[in-house]
């Protein structure tokens, strides 16, 4: 009985080991991606992260995260919007005041619509335009209040304006001074 208790215990030493030899890697890959992204290895920075996103529950929450905003940062620059929008969509559920992933967010919801930021003659009627604009407009707002931006603020009222909404338009001031109140622009780890 004794051998078999003491059995049990070194066993689970060894799985708990393992365990944290594999999240060791994990975080050091983490490392090296970061590393690869930042000198300019996006293929090798891309090959990592395939090999962590397998293993993203091995790290900290904080550290995922900034994963997940890297890579989505990694696709965004190599014009792969499909893949970044899920990515950027988990920054900002966990972190939902840091604006940076919002405004990266609100432009690549836009992508699909052709001249987005050009008035219309008069409000769509298009059902998907308008659901697209008021996918994109939460998310512009936050950049909007958090940095402010000529451009991003043309684009908003833009859109408001395209859509027929005057009730969003008109609460703009208001809504951009209650978004403001929290605001980060780093993500630690």
């Amino acid at each position: 009985m004794f051998r078999k208790i003491l059995m049990a215990i070194v066993l689970l030493m060894f799985v708990t080991l393992a365990h944290s030899q594999t999240a060791e890697d994990t975080y050091n890959k983490y490392l090296d991606f970061n590393l690869a992204r930042l000198q300019g290895e996006q293929d090798k920075a891309m090959e990592l992260s395939r090999q962590i996103i397998q293993d993203t529950a091995k790290l900290t929450a904080k550290v995922r995260i900034n994963f997940f905003n890297s890579l989505a940062k990694l696709y965004e620059d190599d014009n792969q919007s499909v893949n970044a929008i899920p990515l950027y969509e988990r920054v900002v559920a966990a972190e939902p005041d840091y604006y940076v992933a919002h405004r990266a967010l609100g432009y690549l919801y836009l992508k699909s619509i052709p001249d987005a930021d050009k008035p219309l003659n008069s409000p769509s009627t298009d059902a998907e335009y308008i659901k697209t604009v008021k996918k994109a407009l939460p998310q512009l707002e936050k950049a909007q209040a958090c940095d402010a931006d000529d451009n991003t603020l043309a684009l908003i009222k833009t859109l408001y304006k395209n859509i027929g909404d005057d009730a969003g338009l008109n609460g703009l001031n208001n809504r951009l001074k209650v978004l403001k109140g929290k605001c980060e622009d780093i993500l630690s780890d």
